[in-house]
């Protein structure tokens, strides 16, 4: 939702919208996939097991990597859309 609002108030160009949506279903996307690896898990390793654990913990390490790299592109396209609009 803050994005669609930011990329509304700054009005930014149809291709920072392409990349802002496809951060976003990117984002949207490895999180499922995340959610889907941990019920794997848990559906093959019920009871607690080291590796069961490692395996969950590098796909959540996995969407935190990519959703940092995806708010960094979110403020280089916004900060872009500012100086155009503000500066």
């Amino acid at each position: 939702m803050f994005c669609v609002a930011m990329g509304l108030f700054l009005g930014c160009t149809a291709t920072e919208w392409a990349c802002l949506l496809i951060g976003c279903g990117v984002v949207l996307s490895a999180e499922l996939l995340n959610t889907s690896i941990e019920t794997l898990v848990d559906l093959v390793s019920p009871e607690y097991n080291t590796l069961a654990g490692r395996a969950k913990d590098i796909a959540a390490a996995a969407v935190y990597t990519l959703s940092v790299m995806i708010a960094l592109m979110g403020i280089v396209i916004f900060v872009a859309a500012a100086l155009r609009k503000f500066g």
